[in-house]
């Protein structure tokens, strides 16, 4: 009879303890993704390995800092955040350390590196690896590096995702945020 009575108040101290330190550090688990269209067509794939995903067309860098301080706010900004965006334009150093900032010391951000044939995708890449190295709660996804190489991941413009390109985007992700 002592075992198991000893055995149900561990449990009960346990998820105690638990609720606690959740409800302390007020960062609900899990992985949040943004991003622009990129992201949108890898959406059913990354969803399926447990992000939830808020990619827009057209979204720009510029727009993170906002999103994730609203995120942040409501209490709907998990743990892992992912932010894939600087595909559609030029991205201000000051707007990546924004949204990391903004993020908050208990999350982790990861950056993923853009591969675009356009002439500002290697300023933005070295502007995300920099605003990386700037924080202790952020690091890369070299996507970059990772796929360009794979003509067969992208269709004609060099960027946007093949039903293959879909699957290994997302499973970069997914393994770079369970590794970290």
């Amino acid at each position: 009879m002592l075992p198991r009575a000893i055995a149900c108040c561990w449990l009960l101290f346990a998820s105690l303890t638990f609720a606690t330190t959740s409800a302390q550090a007020g960062v609900p688990p899990g992985r949040y993704a943004i991003g622009d269209s990129v992201m949108l067509g890898a959406r059913t794939q990354l969803v399926a390995r447990g992000f939830r995903v808020d990619a827009v067309v057209s979204r720009q860098f510029r727009d993170a800092p906002a999103l994730v301080r609203r995120l942040a706010a409501g209490g709907h900004l998990p743990v892992d955040v992912i932010i894939a965006l600087g595909t559609n334009g030029l991205l201000d150093g000051a707007d990546c350390d924004a949204a990391v900032r903004r993020a908050g010391p208990d999350r982790h951000v990861f950056l993923v590196t853009v591969k675009v044939p356009r002439s500002y995708r290697d300023p933005n890449n070295a502007r995300l690896r920099a605003c990386a190295h700037r924080h202790g709660n952020a690091s890369i996804v070299d996507w970059y590096t990772y796929s360009r190489f794979h003509v067969a991941w992208f269709y004609a413009d060099g960027y946007h995702l093949t039903p293959a390109g879909r699957t290994a985007y997302a499973g970069l992700l997914d393994r770079t945020v369970d590794a970290a």
